[in-house]
């Protein structure tokens, strides 16, 4: 784990805990547990699991996750996981896996193609190249002479020549919809005869991810108090989305650009697959800061959040990070996945509110035990 500021607390100090379903959030956790163990390549690189993480794995993949009762599964944190507060405010968002309609060729209405991963990318984990502008890109195109550039932005991809245009997996509505799947990471897109496609993260042109909605709020078109996932849809469409029109400039300010894979795996059958590798489990998994945290990570999260309903209440629990996201920077900082469906996505498009974060770090990571 990268340095952060953290003051040990003891687990009675966060006494919401011992209210929280621990045997489900013990079931979630073994999922990242088996993952750590097979040293499996993740979607998105994150910290690497330690030698202690690597150890409290090994103990949870070899429990009954499915008649582990409450009190066993609070003896087992307790045991093998130290909890630490973080220092500062926290603050938290919220995601969710649309289903969008779709069609498998262009037609009157669904013009606007989903992107699979061009041959040509290369995810640059370690060494980073530079762009136009000095700035660390994670990603490039390989040139036919094997050198590597920077990938084209957002605005390239959509407008530039026929040659740029990564391959279509389906089309949807328009540029809005694209973009919603983009800053989800995941969708199920559903054709007429009710099938679903479930599409999975498969790498982005590695630009600076730039939030919209912040730049509408920061240009007086949208309250701070207003601004909603509906609000940024509905100003985008006002705006107009065709090549040119203010609202596709708007979108192509964000220069990061996804690209996606049609998955019918059976671990996708059970959701979103989130950075990690494994299916994402709604109000228990989350997306952390990658370069700060490693995945499997155990997370109590307190707020006051919209989360079962449009109103406010308290949200105490505990949450395993099996995800990341461009826009998920500093260590008090963390994504909710709600779930699929419209539903959720109302609940998740009202969340940005603060929060308190109690990080789970295992006994002896850096000498502790």
């Amino acid at each position: 784990m990268a340095s952060v500021d953290l003051d040990p607390v003891g687990f009675d100090s966060i006494d919401a805990i011992f209210r929280d379903d621990l045997g489900a959030a013990f079931r979630v956790f073994r999922r990242s547990a088996e993952i750590v163990l097979s040293a499996a390549q993740p979607l998105r690189a994150a910290l690497p699991a330690d030698e202690a993480l690597a150890r409290v794995c090994r103990i949870a993949a070899g429990m009954d996750a499915a008649r582990l009762s409450q009190d066993a599964a609070l003896d087992f944190f307790a045991a093998n996981f130290r909890p630490f507060r973080l220092r500062g405010p926290g603050f938290v968002t919220a995601y969710y896996e649309p289903v969008i309609e779709a069609r498998e060729a262009p037609e009157a209405g669904f013009r606007t193609p989903v992107p699979a991963r061009p041959a040509d990318l290369v995810t640059l984990n370690e060494t980073p190249i530079r762009g136009e502008a000095g700035e660390a890109l994670t990603s490039a195109r390989r040139r036919d002479d094997g050198g590597l550039e920077p990938y084209p932005d957002r605005r390239a991809l959509e407008e530039g020549p026929p040659e740029l245009r990564p391959r279509p997996i389906a089309y949807v509505r328009d540029r809005v919809e694209l973009f919603l799947i983009q800053v989800q990471g995941s969708a199920r897109l559903r054709f007429p005869d009710g099938r679903d496609l479930p599409l999975t993260y498969d790498g982005r042109n590695g630009r600076p991810y730039t939030s919209i909605g912040r730049l509408l709020i920061e240009r007086g078109l949208v309250p701070q108090n207003e601004m909603s996932l509906e609000r940024l849809k509905t100003e985008i469409r006002a705006l107009g989305q065709e090549d040119g029109a203010p609202g596709a400039r708007l979108m192509q300010e964000n220069r990061s650009y996804v690209f996606f894979r049609a998955d019918s795996s059976p671990e996708r059958r059970d959701g979103p697959i989130g950075g990690e590798g494994c299916a994402l489990t709604p109000l228990r998994s989350i997306a952390v800061d990658r370069s700060l945290w490693s995945y499997g990570l155990p997370f109590f999260i307190s707020a006051t959040l919209p989360w079962r309903s449009a109103a406010a209440e308290p949200f105490a629990r505990l949450m395993i990070a099996q995800d990341t996201g461009s826009a998920i920077l500093g260590p008090a900082r963390a994504d909710l996945f709600f779930g699929a469906g419209d539903e959720a996505g109302a609940l998740a498009g009202l969340v940005r509110h603060n929060a308190d974060f109690t990080v789970l770090l295992p006994r002896g990571a850096g000498g502790d035990e």
